[in-house]
């Protein structure tokens, strides 16, 4: 029996949509040192579209407090330098200033208890993100933090943003990559979907 091709971008990309997101962020208990964290964690996969391991491997003097811009090294490690948003910097100087251990690291983000050392991998960050999920009341979406990248990308769309903008926010390299979300954007598809013969058009 032949198997079924798979066609490449067949499948549509899961995302939250904007009222999830921030039921996510309200997840994180910004009343304790590790909710600070994990918050400020989020707001950078939410608001910037970073990658996990782009977050893991964050140090201090990646932000530029004066100019306001975050430079942070991507899958091709060449460092990129990114705006910071307000409501992100807030958030990682509410972490900085009450909640980071003091420790002799360079790295940004450290776990919350001793020995304060930075994260091993990506998979401790989806790990927050899971936990925060199911304390926001979030189901039926994937626990990765890729989520982020997905959501962002789907409700600029949605705003009304163009594909090469996402593309350049999301630091794709190849325009192919940001193709996939061109099948998110429903408004633009029924516009130029052709009826199918014999039938009456949506």
């Amino acid at each position: 029996v032949p198997t079924v091709r798979r066609w490449r971008h067949a499948t549509l990309p899961t995302c939250m949509s904007s009222g999830q997101v921030q039921q996510v962020l309200d997840g994180c208990d910004r009343r304790t040192a590790t909710g600070r964290r994990d918050f400020a964690i989020l707001m950078l996969l939410a608001r910037l579209g970073l990658r996990a391991n782009e977050v893991v491997t964050l140090t201090l003097d990646a932000i530029d407090w004066r100019s306001g811009h975050l430079t942070v090294k991507g899958k091709t490690r060449r460092p990129d330098r990114l705006p910071l948003p307000q409501d992100v910097g807030d958030a990682i100087l509410a972490y900085l200033a009450a909640a980071r251990p003091k420790a002799a690291e360079e790295h940004l983000f450290l776990r919350a208890q001793a020995p304060f050392r930075p994260f091993r991998s990506s998979a401790e960050i989806a790990g927050i993100v899971a936990r925060t999920r199911d304390r926001g009341g979030i189901e039926g979406v994937p626990t990765g933090s890729h989520i982020f990248r997905h959501s962002l990308a789907t409700n600029l769309l949605r705003a009304g943003a163009g594909l090469e903008s996402v593309g350049t926010i999301l630091r794709h390299s190849s325009p192919e990559t940001t193709a996939i979300y061109a099948k998110v954007d429903l408004p633009m598809l029924m516009k130029i979907a052709q009826p199918w013969p014999g039938e009456q058009s949506c």
